[in-house]
């Protein structure tokens, strides 16, 4: 599948503040994680800032802004969302880092 440049842009800025939850990074954990023990909390974190398996049935766009995995009888989901920089509407664009408020949400896939 070819990636337009913008989806490029807007995966790259997702990858980032995946793995390193910078650029305006915001990350939530549901109440889910939260009442997993504390390795298995550590062990999901790290397996979504490190996850690589996308594809065209979980990526479609291009944009790396979802992934799931299983860990320990659970279905974990991960996604982005990107807001303007006051949290009220979407992003004007979400290729531009100065207008985008990133927020990552890391949950059961029970709690979705």
């Amino acid at each position: 599948m070819e990636i337009e440049p913008i989806a490029r842009r807007i995966r790259a800025l997702n990858d980032a503040a995946r793995a390193n939850l910078t650029g305006g990074t915001m990350c939530f954990i549901t109440c889910g994680i939260k009442a997993l023990p504390a390795a298995d909390q550590a062990f999901i974190v790290d397996r979504v800032r490190t996850f690589a398996d996308f594809n065209d049935d979980n990526d479609p766009w291009g944009e790396h802004d979802f992934g799931s995995f299983d860990h320990n009888g659970n279905t974990i989901f991960w996604k982005i969302d990107c807001s303007d920089r006051e949290m009220k509407h979407r992003s004007p664009n979400p290729a531009d880092a100065a207008v985008t408020q990133r927020v990552l949400t890391v949950l059961l896939a029970e709690e979705y």
